[in-house]
This record gives structure tokens, sequence and C-alpha cells, in this order.
């Protein structure tokens, strides 16, 4: 059933009252692992006594506490994998919820999918869950993280493209011939996840070839039926926010080999959610609409949002009309406290 605002009201007091019995910090510390080979840099968030300062980090000014000592919080690490084309900073404010609650956060910035190179975006479906496991085996070589934590059981938190890493995570599997049956059968509705930003739908004469182009192009390209997975046993609770799911066998979300929990935005344009979310709920029956944001657009889980958007990226990521983004600070609470609560943390553990 879904959840009323008023639910969710409730979900998120409860939520609050939970981060604040565990709160005893004072800042949230930051520290970037450098990249491998094998993986690129990891921004690392995690609670430390020391003070947090205005710190410049690319466009944003966040309250960080820089290359500060980190303390043992709640034991368990959660990891953030961004949006397509996204960065690390603009889940800054979801991390510091997440640090009020004890657990140090890992960002990874996926590979050939950020906002410095979109090289190959669709190649990184299938590196993002692999990326996600050797972020945790990067945070248990380091010798400032591995006495603090225990990584039997791992969060993670996904976003878009990383709703879609979440998801595999959580044992899903999908095909890139799903995603070109897809596209084929719901072009026009679902434009924007199958073409991208490049180019739009806009009721002209042009919009035709704009299609015929599109499936000349996703055929050619997306013919493949091998199923991908990804299975990491310490991962043991997933949020998928607003995620990519179209292309999901529906039968793999059915029952999830973890607790998987879904935040969404109703009036997203960019995943629709009757061919993304709503598929994930309707297929899994164990699986919780943790947050429910009905006038929300796609970017709403982007916080702090990237400035100075333009074009077809401020029309698909900014807020619609009227909407109020207080409600995030609520909305990352209750992902918070879900998360304490589904890998077995005790309230108060410090």
């Amino acid at each position: 059933m879904k959840p009323s605002i008023l639910d969710f009201g409730r979900a998120a007091v409860a939520a609050l009252a939970l981060l604040a019995s565990v709160a005893a910090h004072a800042g949230m510390g930051w520290t970037e692992l450098p990249p491998t080979d094998e993986l690129g840099p990891v921004t690392v968030h995690y609670p430390t006594d020391e003070t947090e300062r205005p710190t410049p980090i690319g466009p944003f000014v966040l309250e960080l506490a820089a290359a500060a000592v980190p303390v043992r919080g709640n034991g368990r690490l959660v990891v953030i994998s961004h949006g397509t084309g996204g960065s690390t900073w603009v889940h800054a404010d979801l991390a510091r919820a997440l640090v009020r609650a004890g657990f140090v956060v890992a960002l990874p910035l996926h590979h050939a999918d950020n906002f410095r190179d979109r090289s190959d975006a669709p190649g990184a479906l299938l590196r993002r869950p692999l990326e996600v496991s050797r972020t945790i085996d990067a945070l248990g070589r380091d010798p400032r993280f591995a006495p603090l934590l225990s990584l039997d059981r791992v969060g993670v938190f996904g976003y878009s493209a990383g709703g879609h890493t979440a998801l595999t995570l959580a044992g899903a599997r999908w095909s890139s011939d799903r995603f070109r049956r897809h596209c084929d059968e719901h072009l026009a509705e679902d434009f924007a996840f199958c073409v991208g930003v490049i180019t739009q739908l806009d009721g002209g004469v042009l919009d035709g070839l704009k299609q015929a182009l599109a499936r000349f192009v996703i055929g050619l390209r997306f013919r493949d039926e091998t199923w991908h997975s990804h299975h990491d046993p310490r991962v043991a609770a997933v949020v998928a926010a607003a995620p990519a799911a179209a292309i999901f066998e529906p039968a793999s979300l059915a029952a999830p080999r973890v607790p998987l929990a879904l935040a969404t935005a109703g009036q997203d344009r960019w995943l629709l959610p009757r061919f993304h979310a709503e598929r994930v709920l309707q297929a899994c029956a164990s699986c919780e609409r943790l947050v429910d944001l009905p006038t929300a657009g796609h970017g709403v889980y982007l916080s702090p949002m990237p400035p100075a958007l333009g074009g077809r990226l401020a029309e698909l990521l900014g807020d619609p009309p009227g909407f109020d983004r207080s409600v995030l600070q609520a909305a990352n609470a209750t992902i918070a406290g879900w998360l304490v609560r589904n890998l077995g943390i005790a309230e108060g553990v410090r």
C-alpha cells in the first residue's frame, strides 16, 4: 500500500529522534582515497570529534572537517552510488545524515560516467556494482577506517543510474536487449531515459525523424541478450532512489536477497515512475516505499543541487514549481534511520 504523507511524516519524526540519540560527534570528516588502476577517487565522510569549517569543493562550499581524525561511530559502512554524469558532492546532505547516525560513508566517482567524463555511460552499468565492491575493499584496507568498521553488513544507497547499481546489488538482473525492447515499445513516452539529454521530442516536424534515428541506433547497439548481475555478500541493505529500472527482469526483483527500499519522486520526467520505480514496487511484494515525494522531480535527491543548470538538464533535474526542498532533511533522516534498523545497529551505539 502506498504510504500517506502523514505516514511519511511520522516515520521522519521517528528517524530524526533516532538520529538525535546516536549523534555524539562534533563534525563530519572528509577525505578522498586516491584513484587506482581499478577504481576512481572515493570521497569518504565519517564521524569525527573535530570541528567543521566552510570548505570550498568544486562549485560548493560545504561544512566539513577536512582530513580530520575519524572516530568510531556505529561500525558500519554505507556506499553511495551517484547518477549518470554525476558527482559525489551532490549527496553531501544525505552523507551528513548518515554520519550523524554513526556511519562511515563512501562515494566512488564512477569511471567514464561522471561529471568529468561521460565517455561510456552505457558500459558503466556493468562496472558500477564492481566499483561498489572495490570501494568496500578499499575501506577495508585503509588503516584509518579498517579498525573502525565491520564490513560484513554494508548498506548501499543509489540514485538514478546509481539506483540501477543498487538494484543490481540487491539481486536483480538486466540485459542490453531489455533496454532495446523497452525503448522500441515506449520510446516516445520514456524518451529521456532512452536517448538522454542530447535532444527531446517537442511536438515539431522532426519528432518522427528523431524517433526513427533513436530506434536505429538503439537497435544497432543494444541487442545483447546476456543477463548481467553482481553479488557481493557484504551488501546487506539497499535503498534505490528514483532508480533507472525499466531494463530489469521483473522476476529477479520479486524476492531481493536483502531488504530493499525505494525513495520515489512522483513528478520525475527523466525516469518516468510508471516504467521505473513503480515497476520495482509492483514486482516486489517485500519492498518498502520508504520515501514518497509526489510533487518532486527527478533531481530531488540531489542535495545540494548542482548550480547553474541550463537547458534540458535544468528541465529534467530542476524542482517543479512550488516544491519545497525543506522536506529533504526529513527524507534523509528517514533513509538513515532505515539503514540503522536494517543493518542491525542498536540505538545509541557509538
